[in-house]
C-alpha cells in the first residue's frame, strides 16, 4: 500500500474542484491535517508542494481548453485563476515550451514531427564521452506491451515541465545513457507515445505510459551514478501532469539527428571518401 494513501483523497478533491479556489488550509482541512503537516507529507508522497501541484494541474487544464474549446486565451487564463493575460502567457510558455497561441495551432506540426520519427531509420546518437563519472545510464521496461517511442529526460524538478536538461527519444525498451552530465541534482522522467497516435492525443498525453524518479539523482564531479532501473506504468492518480509539449521535444531530437548526419557526412567527405546520397 502506498505511504500516505490519504493524500489520494486530496488529489481526487483537487481534480474535482480544479477551477475553484484551493488554498492550503482547505486542502489540509480536507483530511483534518495541519497545513504544515499536510505540506510535509504531500511533498514526500508526490514530490511537489501542494500548491505547486495545483498550479501545474491547472496549466494542464489550460492545454486541454486550448485544444478542445474556442475560448479566448484570456478567458482560459481566467478559468484557471490567472487574472493577468501576460502572467498566464509567460507561465504557460515556460512550462510547455511554446505560447498558448502556438500550442493551440500546433496539431498539424505535431503530426508531422511524429510521422518523421516513425520514418526514421537511423536512431544512433553520438556518445562523445566515455568517462562514467558524468554518465547517467540504465534500462527501461514497461508494465504492459506497447509499440512506439519513449521520450526520456533528466529534469530539474520532479515534474516534466520545461525542456529537460538532458533528453532523448528511444525507439524501444532497453538501455539508455546520458553522457556529459554536469554535476547537479536531477529527476529522471519518461513517457511513451504509441504508433498511430494523432492530433490532440499527441499534445495531451494523458493516457500514455510514464515513469518518474521521486528521489533525486545526484551527479558529482568524482562519483559514479548507480545504474537506473526504470519501469513505465499506466497513469496513476498521483502522477504530476506532463506539461512540456512532447512534439516540441520530438522536433529537437529530429534536428539533432539531422545535425549529426550532416557532421558525419562532412567528416566522410573530408577523409577523401565519396559520400553517396
Amino acid at each position: 500500500m502506498d505511504r500516505y494513501a490519504e493524500i489520494d483523497e486530496v488529489i481526487a478533491f483537487i481534480h474535482q474542484n480544479i477551477y475553484d479556489p484551493l488554498p492550503l488550509s482547505l486542502l489540509a482541512g480536507h483530511i483534518a491535517y495541519s497545513p504544515y503537516h499536510f505540506t510535509r507529507i504531500f511533498k514526500e508522497r508526490i514530490g511537489l508542494p501542494p500548491l505547486y501541484y495545483v498550479s501545474s494541474l491547472r496549466l494542464q487544464k489550460a492545454k486541454d481548453l486550448l485544444l478542445r474549446t474556442n475560448l479566448s486565451i484570456r478567458d482560459i487564463g481566467l478559468e484557471i485563476g490567472q487574472q493577468s493575460l501576460g502572467t498566464f502567457t509567460t507561465r504557460f510558455t515556460e512550462k510547455v515550451g511554446m505560447t498558448p497561441s502556438d500550442f493551440r495551432n500546433s496539431t498539424q506540426q505535431a503530426n508531422s514531427h511524429f510521422n518523421s520519427l516513425e520514418k526514421l531509420k537511423d536512431w544512433q546518437t553520438a556518445q562523445l564521452v566515455s568517462d562514467r563519472h558524468d554518465r547517467v545510464e540504465g534500462s527501461i521496461q514497461a508494465e504492459i506491451p506497447f509499440e512506439g517511442i519513449i521520450l526520456i529526460g533528466l529534469f530539474a524538478k520532479p515534474i516534466p515541465e520545461g525542456f529537460p536538461l538532458y533528453g532523448t527519444v528511444l525507439p524501444s525498451l532497453g538501455g539508455f545513457c546520458f553522457t556529459g552530465v554536469k554535476p547537479g541534482t536531477y529527476y529522471l522522467m519518461a513517457t511513451t507515445i504509441s504508433w498511430g497516435t494523432q492530433g490532440v492525443d499527441l499534445l495531451l498525453p494523458q493516457a500514455t505510459l510514464r515513469t518518474r524518479s521521486k528521489k533525486p539523482i545526484f551527479v558529482g564531479p568524482n562519483t559514479i551514478v548507480p545504474h537506473q532501473q526504470v519501469m513505465l506504468h499506466v497513469p496513476r492518480l498521483d502522477d504530476p501532469p506532463i506539461l512540456i509539449s512532447l512534439p516540441l521535444l520530438m522536433n529537437v531530437f529530429l534536428n539533432r539527428v539531422h545535425q549529426n548526419n550532416d557532421q558525419q557526412e562532412n567528416n566522410t567527405n573530408k577523409s577523401g571518401l565519396i559520400h553517396i546520397k
